[in-house]
C-alpha cells in the first residue's frame, strides 16, 4: 500500500513537470489576508495611534513598516515640543520615517531575527497562567515605561525582563498565529498596501463637499476654513456609504481630482505656506474607538450647511492671517460671518463636539482629566437667549476678552501669560454678569432643545473619558450650561490649539484654562438656581482647598438676579434634574430605570423576562455611596459586564466608578480632595469607554450570586479575589481575547458606525 502511495506521488510529480506545472508548496503569505487579521486580533489594542507603546502602529502596513522610536509622544514636562509623528499625515514613506528616527522591527538584523520575531519568541516560550493574577514585577497601564529597545539592545533587555516579550502580559497568540508571523518574518516580512478607496456614490458625495468649501471668494474662503477647522479630527461617513468607510479633510496642495498631497501643518489653523485645497481623505488602517469620533454627511447635511452659512446677506471683505493672534481668537478671526449660524452648526451635533475635547487627544493621563468631575451633564443655552449672538454691541465688547493661551510655549512665561488670560476672562465674566443680570430670568426656554444632541451625559474614568446622548445616571453632583463663546472656546483650546506633541508651557497653559472653563460652565449653570441657593451650591462644589481657589482666580456669581424656574428651596439643584428629566422625555436618548429606579421596576421595558431579571438585581449595586457598597473601593473606574443568557444571548453593561471629590480645582494632588465614602457606581446598557479596565463574564443565572458577593465583599480583598477568580476575565484568561473583542462586537450590533477596536493598555491587573 506504502509502495503504491509513493507511486502515485511520484508519477503525478513527473507529471506536473511534464507539463510545466511546478510542484504545490506552502501557498505565499498575504499581509492583508494573513498577517493583517492577527495583529488586529492580538496587537492593535496596544500598538494603534498617538499612545502606541514605542510609537509601534500595527494597525496597517504602513505603520508596520514605519517601525517604532524610543520617543514618547506624551510626555508633559518636557521642556521643547517634538516633531508631529502622525501615521499616514507627517511622512509618506518607511524611508521617511526612518528620517524621523524609526527603526525598523521587521528587517533582520544579519544573523538575527527581525526584532518583532525575537520579541514574540520571548512571549511565546513564557506563557501565562491561564487566569492568574500578574506577576508584580510587570509594570502596565500609563504607568508604564516602555523601554522601546533597539535590535542591538534586545538581549540585555530580555535578560531583565523575561516576561516581558510580546503580546504584553496577556494570552499570547496560538501556535499557528505565531508559526505564521515567524514565516512571514523569515521571508523579510513582505507587505502589499491595500488603500481604502472610495465607492462610487462616496466620491460623488466628496465631489460635492470639496466643491463647497474650495468656493473662490472671500466670503466663499472665510466659510470653508471655519468648517476645516470645525471638522478636522471627525471620521465622516455618507449616507449610502460603505460600512466601516470613513473620511477625513486635509489641506492638500493639489486640487479636487488629482491624488492628495498633504500640507502637514502642526495644527489645523497653523500657515499652509502655499496655496491649497481642502479634501477628504480615506481614513486607512484599523478603525479604533479611542480616535473614531464620526460625523455624518449627506444630502440633508449638505443643505443644512448651504442654509445656514449662504443664505444671510453677509460678506467677508477680507481674509484673515493665521499667526497667533488668529489662533488664539477664533471669535475675531471668523467675526465676519453670523454668530448665530456657527453656533447652530455647532449644536446640531453638539455631541461630536464634546468628543473632540472630552474624549480626544487631551483625555490622556490624569493630569488632563481631573479638571473635571467623574459624572455630570452638559446642556446648551438656546440661541435665542444667547446675548452674545442677539447683542451686537455686547458681542463686540465681549469678543477681544476670549482669546485663550497656548499659543507662546516659552516655559520661563507660563505665570506671566497665565495671568493675564485668566484676568482677560474675568473681565469677560464681569462683563457677562452684568449684561445677563439686564436680561429676563432664564427659564426651560433658556435650554436649547432642537434635537437629541441637547442632553448629554460625561463620564471620566480617571485617565480618559467619554461622551454619551442622553441624561445618564442618578442626578449629578454638577450640570455644565455651554453657551457660545464657552462651547466655541473649549473646543478651539482643547481640540483646534491643542498640541499633544508640545511643551510642558503649551500643555500647562491649556489645562488651566480649561479650568476657568469648567468653572465659566457652572457658573452658567447657577444662574438656573435660585438666587438664594447659588453660593451654597458652589461652595458644596468647591470645598476645602476649593475655596481657596475661588479666592485666587475666579470672578464672583451673581447672587442676586432672578431665576423663573420654580424648584424645591430644600434642594433645587436635585429637584432641576428631575424635572428636566421628566421635560425632555422625547429627547433623552437614554432612559434611565436602571439608575433612576422609580418604584418596583428598575429594568428596560423592551428586554425580555431573562434580562429583566438582570437588570433588576444588578440595580442594587447603583446609586448608593461607597460606605453602604465598600466594594465600589475595589473596582476600576470602567468595569464591563457581559452576562449571557439562554439561547446564546448576552448583554454588554458598563460598571463606572464615579470618585467624589471634595473639589476638582487644581492640576496636582487629586488623590488628596479623594472623598471615597461617597463614591458611587453607574450601570449603563452597552460600551462607555475605549479603554476597558477590567470584564466580568456572567451568566444570567448567576448574577443574583455575584451581586451578593460584590454586597459581601465589602473592603475585604479575599472576598473580592473570590469573586474575580469565579467571574474575571483576567488578562492571562485562556478566552481574554474572544470577550474582549466582543465587546467591539457588541458595539457593532447596536451601533455600527461607532464600532472600532478597544484599547487594553488600561485593563488591570485584578
Amino acid at each position: 500500500m506504502v509502495h503504491r502511495l509513493l507511486a502515485g506521488a511520484f508519477a503525478l510529480l513527473i507529471s506536473s513537470v511534464a507539463l510545466g506545472q511546478a510542484p504545490q508548496t506552502s501557498p505565499a503569505i498575504s499581509y492583508t489576508r494573513d498577517i493583517q487579521p492577527i495583529f488586529t486580533e492580538k496587537c492593535v489594542a496596544c500598538h494603534a495611534c498617538n499612545d502606541a507603546a514605542c510609537q509601534l502602529n500595527l494597525g496597517s502596513a504602513e505603520g508596520a513598516s514605519r517601525g517604532a522610536s524610543k520617543v514618547p509622544v506624551y510626555q508633559g514636562d518636557r521642556s521643547q515640543a517634538v516633531a508631529p509623528t502622525r501615521l499616514f499625515y507627517d511622512a509618506q514613506s518607511t524611508q521617511a520615517w526612518q528620517r524621523k528616527g524609526f527603526n525598523s522591527v521587521l528587517d533582520n538584523q544579519g544573523s538575527q531575527a527581525a526584532l518583532m520575531a525575537r520579541m514574540l519568541e520571548l512571549g511565546h516560550k513564557t506563557p501565562l497562567t491561564p487566569n492568574a493574577k500578574l506577576p508584580e514585577e510587570i509594570v502596565l497601564g500609563l504607568n508604564r515605561n516602555n523601554m522601546c529597545p533597539l535590535p542591538g539592545e534586545f538581549d540585555a533587555y530580555a535578560g531583565a525582563h523575561p516576561k516581558e516579550g510580546m503580546p504584553l502580559a496577556v494570552t499570547g497568540l496560538t501556535d499557528a498565529q505565531y508559526q505564521t508571523l515567524q514565516r512571514w518574518l523569515a521571508a523579510g516580512a513582505p507587505v502589499e498596501h491595500d488603500p481604502v478607496q472610495p465607492s462610487a456614490n462616496e466620491a460623488a458625495q466628496i465631489a460635492e463637499w470639496e466643491a463647497l468649501l474650495n468656493r473662490p471668494g472671500s466670503t466663499e474662503a472665510l466659510v470653508g476654513r471655519w468648517l476645516y477647522e470645525h471638522l478636522f479630527l471627525a471620521h465622516i461617513y455618507f449616507v449610502g456609504g460603505e460600512p466601516g468607510h470613513f473620511f477625513q479633510w486635509v489641506r492638500s496642495r493639489t486640487p479636487s481630482g488629482q491624488p492628495i498631497d498633504i500640507i502637514a501643518t502642526r495644527r489645523p489653523n497653523d500657515p499652509p505656506g502655499t496655496d491649497f485645497y481642502y479634501r477628504l481623505m480615506p481614513v486607512q488602517g484599523v478603525i479604533v474607538h479611542k480616535t473614531h469620533i464620526t460625523y455624518p454627511m449627506g444630502p440633508q447635511k449638505l443643505k443644512r450647511v448651504k442654509q445656514l452659512f449662504y443664505s444671510g446677506d453677509w460678506h467677508a471683505k477680507a481674509l484673515p492671517g493665521y499667526g497667533p493672534r488668529h489662533r488664539a481668537n477664533p471669535f475675531e478671526t471668523f467675526e465676519a460671518i453670523p454668530a448665530v449660524a456657527r453656533y447652530q452648526f455647532m449644536l446640531d451635533n453638539a455631541e461630536y463636539f464634546v468628543r473632540t475635547f472630552i474624549r480626544g487627544p487631551v483625555c490622556r493621563g490624569q493630569i488632563a482629566t481631573d479638571v473635571i468631575r467623574d459624572h455630570f451633564w452638559a446642556l446648551f443655552q438656546e440661541p435665542a437667549h444667547d446675548r452674545y449672538l442677539t447683542d451686537a454691541e455686547y458681542r463686540g465688547q465681549a469678543t477681544p476678552l476670549l482669546a485663550m493661551p497656548g499659543q507662546i510655549d516659552d516655559v520661563g512665561s507660563i505665570l506671566t501669560l497665565w495671568h493675564a488670560y485668566r484676568d482677560k476672562r474675568n473681565e469677560y465674566e464681569v462683563l457677562r454678569r452684568e449684561a445677563y443680570a439686564d436680561m429676563p430670568a432664564p427659564s426651560w426656554s433658556t435650554l436649547w432643545a432642537g434635537n437629541d444632541n441637547a442632553l448629554l451625559t460625561i463620564f471620566r474614568h480617571f485617565d480618559s473619558a467619554s461622551v454619551s446622548k442622553g441624561l445618564i445616571g442618578d442626578v449629578p453632583k454638577t450640570v455644565w450650561l455651554f453657551d457660545y463663546p464657552l462651547l466655541e472656546r473649549t473646543y478651539y483650546q482643547l481640540a483646534v490649539n491643542f498640541d499633544v506633541y508640545g511643551n510642558v508651557s503649551h500643555q500647562a497653559q491649556t489645562r488651566l484654562y480649561f479650568d476657568l472653563i469648567r468653572n465659566g460652565a457652572e457658573v452658567n449653570f447657577l444662574r438656573l438656581m435660585p438666587a438664594d441657593a447659588r453660593s451654597a451650591i458652589l461652595s458644596d462644589w468647591y470645598q476645602n482647598s476649593g475655596k481657596l481657589k475661588m479666592w485666587l482666580d475666579y470672578e464672583d456669581i451673581d447672587t442676586d438676579s432672578p431665576s423663573a424656574l420654580k424648584l424645591d428651596a430644600n434642594d433645587p439643584k436635585r429637584d432641576f434634574g428631575l424635572k428636566l428629566i421628566q421635560r425632555t422625555g422625547s429627547l433623552n436618548a437614554a432612559p434611565d430605570p436602571i439608575n433612576r429606579c422609580q418604584g418596583a421596576y428598575c429594568s428596560r421595558p423592551q428586554m425580555n423576562d431573562e434580562f429583566r431579571g438582570v437588570e433588576q438585581t444588578l440595580s442594587r449595586l447603583v446609586s448608593r455611596p461607597a460606605a453602604g457598597l465598600k466594594v465600589i473601593g475595589q473596582l476600576p473606574e470602567a468595569t464591563m459586564l457581559r452576562i449571557e443568557g439562554q439561547g446564546g444571548q448576552r448583554q454588554v453593561y458598563s460598571l463606572l466608578r464615579n470618585r467624589a471629590h471634595s473639589n476638582v480645582a487644581f492640576m496636582l494632588g487629586e488623590a488628596y480632595r479623594y472623598q471615597p465614602g461617597l463614591d458611587t457606581l453607574t450601570l449603563v446598557p452597552g460600551v462607555l469607554s475605549s479603554y476597558p479596565n477590567f470584564m466580568f463574564n456572567v451568566p444570567a443565572a448567576d448574577v443574583p450570586e455575584f451581586v451578593e458577593d460584590l454586597e459581601a465583599a465589602r473592603d475585604d480583598t479575599d472576598k473580592f479575589e473570590r469573586v474575580v477568580m469565579r467571574w474575571g476575565v483576567r488578562r492571562s484568561h485562556p478566552q481574554f481575547w474572544q470577550y474582549f473583542h466582543d465587546l467591539n462586537t457588541y458595539i457593532k450590533e447596536t451601533d455600527a458606525v461607532e464600532a472600532g477596536v478597544l484599547d487594553m493598555n488600561r485593563y488591570e491587573n485584578l
